[in-house]
């Protein structure tokens, strides 16, 4: 039975392409590192940005972290609300709402952004906790998620983490718990990606998630 729903926020709650990649090509140009193409630019979506920077843009740590601090800035400030909730993602919170299963959300997304964006768009309302990384990408997938079953007294065995990328998939299963997979988000493409890792559900719109949930409920 399934008591409790942990999103993951890029590619599963909301779209960010839009104030993301703007903000990630303002950094590329910032630090005067080569142009890169739009689905390459669609990689730096969910995956700490750390990384990101040091596999397509070829620096080193302590760049990639002076090159991820000037973009958190710039998104914080310029982009951050250039996004748009998946289509039906309120109905399925409000789902889950009236069929008392608890929602929270674990990103990759720096905490502070995290709060500011979700409260922007109201899945504050639904979402409690909601947490993300932490400035230099100390945090992992698993402890966010781990943070989120904490505080909200959730045993494993009846929570799940729906997410739409390999990482999140990774992480669902180092913290123990079940996984729900998303393909009407950025990561998951292809059936070979999905096998990569156990899931007890494949949805490909919102309201799939609904259902693969409630019928661990029933």
């Amino acid at each position: 039975m399934i008591k409790n729903v942990i999103f993951d926020l890029d590619g599963t709650l909301l779209d960010t392409r839009a104030g993301i990649i703007e903000s990630v090509k303002y950094t590329i140009k910032e630090f005067s590192f080569k142009e890169l193409s739009y689905d390459t630019l669609l990689e730096f979506i969910g995956p700490p940005i750390q990384n990101s920077l040091m596999k397509y843009c070829g620096c080193d740590s302590d760049t990639a972290q002076k090159a991820t601090d000037f973009y958190r800035d710039h998104y914080m400030r310029e982009t951050l609300f250039r996004a748009d909730p998946y289509d039906g993602i309120f109905d399925l919170c409000h789902c889950f709402s009236e069929n008392n299963v608890r929602m929270a959300v674990a990103t990759y997304k720096r905490e502070d952004t995290a709060l500011k964006l979700l409260h922007h768009f109201g899945f504050n309302h639904y979402c409690n906790p909601i947490h993300g990384s932490d400035n230099n990408n100390v945090l992992k997938k698993e402890d966010i998620v781990r943070m989120c079953l904490d505080e909200m007294g959730a045993e494993k065995d009846n929570s799940v983490l729906v997410g739409d990328t390999v990482n999140d998939a990774k992480g669902a299963a180092l913290a123990g718990i079940p996984f729900i997979a998303v393909t009407y988000g950025f990561g998951f493409k292809t059936d070979e990606e999905l096998a990569l890792y156990p899931n007890i559900g494949v949805a490909g719109t919102t309201m799939e998630v609904a259902d693969i949930v409630l019928d661990k409920i029933n």
